[in-house]
């Protein structure tokens, strides 16, 4: 019988990857999702199929999914500063009842449970690069808090429900990850960079541009995902690309494939914006013989097609003005 995922956020940007991977090796997939963040666009692609199931759902309200379930992937959250700054409350509830109510889904039916973390639980790093080991440099109270203090608890809640209720869980730490169905407005670097490049605006990079990042194409990342998924390994781990780069590179990267004509010019750097961002991959390595795949130029030339094709539709569907005779 064909495994049956659960995968709360199913229908955002990473969601939608991992329910078309998993939906390729044969695995029902339902996918809950409340479209705050995600769109039924990412998945549209799935909607006939008979292996998945879209479903409209607040996962701080009431979970129930009928049947059989083998996994839940927890996975629903506002993920960039652009989200999370706006939704700061919504933000807080589903990484403390939004976890809660999706470890009592696996619990009730005995699933294995994989939360997604994030590397902003290292918050403003004073260890470089970071393992799992660190216990991170956050401000609680800064407005990065809410997301960062977020994945901490729910990072806390798994382990507890490991501990006392013996539900079969795991934690991945996902670092900075790119690629197709990133929203342009989504405030990360990446689509910001590649949206303003394709249209001929500034390239807009924050601070002086010296800050880095790793980032790591969505492939790579959902192949890490689903290797922890089907280990035994409790987490947490990271999984990531450890080709560090300044965020100034990376805009002179994509302003260079894209040849646009925009310049960089520099707005001031967001409050409690982390310095550094690099992982420690040797603990995939060695658990799950796993290390990322896709070079950088080959990931940005896959998303800036990608880009530059939504563009191109969203020309076409502009409804044209008659001149008047």
């Amino acid at each position: 019988m064909a495994e049956t995922i659960v995968i709360t956020g199913g229908a955002g940007f990473l969601g939608s990857h991992l329910s078309e991977r998993l939906v390729a090796e044969g695995c029902s997939v339902v996918c809950l999702d409340d479209f705050c963040t995600g769109t039924p666009a990412n998945v549209a692609h799935l909607a006939g199929n008979p292996a998945f199931r879209l479903i409209r759902c607040d996962v701080t309200e009431h979970m129930e999914v009928a049947g059989q379930v083998d996994a839940v992937l927890h996975f629903a959250s506002p993920a960039s500063p652009a989200d999370y700054l706006e939704m700061p409350i919504e933000t807080l509830r589903v990484g403390s009842v939004g976890t809660i109510n999706a470890l009592e889904l696996a619990r009730h039916k005995q699933a294995r449970f994989l939360l997604a973390s994030t590397s902003e639980v290292y918050g403003d790093p004073l260890v470089h690069p970071q393992g799992e080991d660190y216990w991170g440099n956050v401000n609680p109270v800064g407005p990065r808090g809410v997301y960062d203090e977020a994945k901490r608890f729910s990072e806390a809640l798994t382990v507890a429900y490991r501990k006392n209720y013996k539900v079969d869980t795991t934690i991945v730490r996902i670092f900075n990850t790119y690629g197709p169905r990133m929203r342009p407005n989504d405030g990360r670097a990446i689509p910001t960079f590649i949206r303003q490049a394709l249209g001929g605006e500034p390239i807009t990079v924050s601070g002086d541009g010296t800050q880095t990042r790793s980032v790591c194409y969505v492939s790579d990342l959902v192949e890490g995902v689903l290797r922890l998924l089907r280990s035994s390994h409790p987490g947490p781990m990271n999984i990531g690309n450890p080709c560090e780069l300044s965020v100034l590179q990376l805009a002179e990267t994509i302003r260079r494939m894209t040849g646009t004509r925009s310049a960089v010019t520099f707005i001031p750097r967001p409050t409690d914006d982390p310095r550094v961002r690099q992982p420690r991959i040797d603990l995939a390595g060695e658990v799950l013989g796993w290390k990322p795949e896709v070079g950088l130029e080959d990931g940005l030339a896959r998303t800036v097609e990608w880009f530059r094709q939504q563009a191109s539709r969203a020309d076409r569907a502009e409804p044209r003005i008659r001149a008047p005779r």
